[in-house]
């Protein structure tokens, strides 16, 4: 009857933040490698800029604005290409035309996890923005992907006119700032551990195994 509950990892990360997309891959990585845990993943929204209006920000003039100029922004991301590479992510930044404002996106993933998708959500949202180059503050776009998860898309279409839980996501952005989060991703593992950045998946393996180990029994007296 005393089934273990699942070891948890809760993943703080933007959907428009492309080590968010590369440590999804080696988080993934990471629970292969570990196939006798019993964990549950649980996804948490950030903004990298929440200074970026509801419609977006032409990309090259975020560029522009972010790194000084085109130059030092292609040499930016040609390092996070190379390491999307070895994930087996093709970014194609070059496809991308707008900087989302993604609070729409964190909705979307919130709502999802009551259909037990959220995962499923957060990997087609990366796959929409960094290999697609798709616009994420179009609604449009996010029904469609609510739909192919699984989710009632027409629930999220009307949802999604409204300013429902927006206040609870900015809420949850602002207690993660709270807590000293101030880059993405970031990985608790079973509320005692945190792992800041997409750490390599052998890393995250290492300190999933060490929370089941150290895990308190709730039966000790």
């Amino acid at each position: 009857m005393n089934e273990t509950a699942p070891l948890t990892v809760d993943v703080v990360s933007d959907v428009m933040c492309p080590w968010c997309f590369i440590g999804k891959r080696r988080l993934e990585t990471a629970l292969k490698s570990v196939p006798q845990l019993n964990v549950e993943v649980r996804w948490h929204p950030f903004q990298l800029d929440a200074t970026l209006p509801k419609s977006g920000k032409d990309r090259q003039q975020y560029l522009n604005d972010k790194f000084g100029g085109a130059a030092n922004a292609a040499s930016v991301y040609e390092r996070i290409r190379e390491a999307g590479a070895q994930e087996g992510i093709p970014f194609a930044f070059e496809d991308i035309k707008l900087s989302p404002n993604t609070l729409d996106c964190h909705r979307l993933v919130l709502w999802s996890r009551a259909d037990n998708v959220q995962s499923d959500v957060v990997e087609r949202l990366f796959k929409a923005y960094f290999l697609d180059g798709e616009d994420l503050t179009q609604a449009e776009t996010l029904v469609r992907i609510s739909e192919e998860a699984g989710m009632e898309s027409d629930l999220v279409e009307q949802l999604l006119e409204t300013e429902t839980d927006l206040d609870k996501t900015e809420a949850q952005i602002a207690k993660a700032q709270e807590s000293g989060i101030s880059g993405v991703p970031c990985f608790i593992i079973d509320g005692r551990f945190v792992l800041a950045g997409a750490e390599r998946a052998e890393t995250i393996a290492a300190a999933l195994m060490h929370a089941e180990e150290t895990r308190s029994d709730p039966d000790a007296s």
